[in-house]
């Protein structure tokens, strides 16, 4: 007996599977590991602190922030936190971001701006490491403000966040794409 499938259904099962064959090929970088200390009666409790970009090198990344008493575990948390915090971000064929956008986090400012290809990932700190985890490989980004790692990794994902393919912009604007071009 075969069983028939709706034809609904089919696009679902092979949406999560996509989506499951993206999370499977997912990378980690740690951009930092802190040793933080919390003051109780007997006296100081040391752990560590960890802070990780997860990225699949396809438009997919997120950052992970870990707590434990020894530095695997502080690791091995802050990539199940990155994981559920995935975000997408449309890139272009010549790997590059699609325009200009600045992000914010506390005092940590930064901009990124497409560049041509050949020109490679022209940022400091953890921006270049959130960029080429997210598979961007020509961009040009500058760091405005706070020194912060975890600040400038997340101002970075505020900004790519912020990013629209054409499609985007002009079903916003009630538009044909056509007259985006003129």
């Amino acid at each position: 007996m075969v069983e028939i499938i709706p034809q609904k259904k089919l696009k679902q099962q092979r949406r999560l599977r996509k989506k499951q064959e993206k999370v499977d090929k997912i990378t980690h970088q740690v951009i930092q590991i802190k040793r933080v200390s919390k003051v109780v009666k007997g006296g100081k409790k040391l752990s560590f602190r960890a802070v990780v970009i997860v990225g699949a090198n396809s438009g997919l990344v997120g950052i992970g922030i870990g707590k434990a008493d020894d530095v695997m575990n502080a690791i091995n948390k802050a990539i199940s936190k990155g994981k559920k915090k995935l975000i997408t971000i449309p890139i272009t064929k010549t790997k590059t971001i699609t325009h200009f956008v600045e992000g914010f986090y506390g005092s940590c400012n930064v901009i990124l701006k497409p560049s041509r290809s050949g020109s490679g990932v022209i940022a400091g700190s953890s921006i270049r490491t959130v960029l080429e985890v997210a598979g961007v490989r020509n961009v040009l980004a500058k760091q405005i403000g706070s020194n912060n790692l975890l600040n400038s990794a997340r101002a970075t994902l505020e900004g790519l966040k912020q990013l629209q393919t054409i499609n985007q912009v002009a079903k916003t604007r009630n538009i044909l794409i056509d007259s985006l071009y003129r």
